[in-house]
């Protein structure tokens, strides 16, 4: 089920790699896909059937766009991915475990990435110099120099490329941002992200034989190569660093984009962060309990407070609280609520978070060819989520970060090396 062995895979990245580099430098995109015109459905490849199965659902529900393949490095999820899309919607893509070879197909016009974080950066450089369009998810990518470079390849390849962060496409979210940025609360000086979530112990893995049903080079595709371990796949690569973000990346993401939105900010000034692994004694490595502060040009601050290990207890797991001089606003997962000095309603709304109309977007900017129409282009995703990165900088060093021209750490060689990782040879990524 289109396996390849350790040689062949590599062999094929090194060429795949080459190819597709000489294509980009060749210049223009003759021979390549095209975005559809309005008259004409978008041909979609999923790829990754844990959260891009429940993404699936949604593309196939919209009438402008068809799904040709489905893929994963499990060859088992990748079958049941597309024989659920048969049950559900009596469509029958084509499942791969290897996704450059949808890039292969002229006929695709985009791609979505629903992937490891450490696939995510290089799969959408590597989808944008053959042609195609994505819909990344979140976070966009696994370190800052990922995030620069994905944005240098849109620009270079003209390509119209979104994160997944639906909540930018939420009409209720994006009333409650309304409302602040129309001053309901005042001058917003302050936001103030939580999340909890209870998640047990991973455990202390042990190497074991890799699973006939997956394709384990090709899951670590660009990463350094490692051992197959019993407690890594299918989700807890999340808090191994050489995989992962932690969970400020993994969810903390969502909420510092929306209260970077709320304030109407970009790039930080300074970052500090304290933690640490509390709960239990395993292999996770990324922080169960972390803390993280921002601060902004203007007088403005950030701050996260996120637990892995516990439940939210009497408030919500979910939530961003801004706060102005005339009041304050607190927005959860698909709502929001503002109180006055007084401590009373001023405002309050709820609904959807947004995840079809996200999807909606980025399938009309593909047949319009129209990046203005996407409410998360890559551009802003990166700066949403390079506050997580910094978040886990700081925390790894120990020490506060200070920040510069577009978020960059200052005079620090130690944090400043954790901008960018290293790459297995032959995958590492370029524009």
């Amino acid at each position: 089920m289109n396996h390849l062995n350790r040689r062949q895979f590599l062999g094929s990245t090194v060429l795949g790699g080459a190819m597709l580099g000489s294509v980009a430098m060749a210049g223009g995109l003759s021979g390549l896909a095209k975005a559809a015109s309005p008259n004409e459905r978008v041909i979609i490849g999923m790829v990754g059937m844990s959260r891009g199965r429940e993404l699936a659902s949604n593309y196939a529900r919209n009438e402008h766009c068809t799904i040709k393949y489905v893929c994963d490095t499990d060859v088992q999820r990748a079958e049941a991915a597309a024989g659920a899309l048969n049950d559900e919607f009596s469509i029958e893509p084509e499942f791969l475990t290897d996704f450059r070879r949808i890039l292969d197909d002229q006929e695709v016009d985009a791609v979505v990435l629903a992937l490891p974080v450490h696939w995510h950066g290089p799969a959408t450089i590597l989808a944008c110099q053959a042609g195609k369009h994505v819909y990344v998810e979140k976070p966009c990518c696994h370190n800052p120099n990922e995030g620069e470079l994905m944005i240098a390849a849109a620009r270079k390849h003209n390509r119209l490329v979104q994160m997944g962060n639906q909540r930018r496409s939420s009409e209720i979210i994006n009333e409650a941002i309304d409302k602040l940025h129309n001053g309901i609360i005042g001058r917003t000086y302050y936001a103030r992200c939580s999340f909890a979530r209870f998640r047990g112990s991973i455990g202390i893995g042990e190497e074991v034989p890799v699973p006939e049903n997956l394709d384990y080079d090709m899951w670590q595709g660009p990463a350094p190569r490692r051992a197959y371990k019993s407690n890594v796949i299918h989700y807890n690569w999340h808090w191994l660093w050489h995989w992962g973000t932690g969970e400020i990346g993994n969810n903390g993401t969502h909420v510092l984009d929306i209260a970077r939105w709320g304030l109407d900010v970009d790039y930080p000034t300074k970052v500090t962060a304290s933690g640490g692994r509390f709960r239990f004694q395993d292999d996770q490595e990324t922080p169960d309990n972390h803390m993280a502060t921002y601060m902004f040009p203007d007088d403005k601050m950030i701050t996260w407070g996120g637990t892995s290990s516990n439940h939210p207890g009497p408030y919500s797991g979910f939530g961003i609280t801004f706060y102005g001089e005339e009041g304050n606003m607190t927005i959860g997962g698909a709502n929001y609520r503002a109180l006055n000095n007084s401590n009373e309603t001023i405002a309050e709304g709820s609904g959807n978070r947004g995840d079809a109309e996200h999807i909606n977007k980025f399938i009309d900017a593909v047949r319009n060819e129209d990046r203005t129409i996407l409410t998360s282009e890559i551009e802003e995703g990166h700066k949403s989520t390079l506050l997580p990165h910094l978040g886990n900088i700081a925390y790894r060093v120990g020490h506060s970060l200070e920040c510069g021209e577009k978020g960059h750490i200052l005079n620090d060689r130690e944090a400043a090396a954790l901008w960018q990782r290293e790459y297995e040879p032959g995958w590492e990524p370029s524009v």
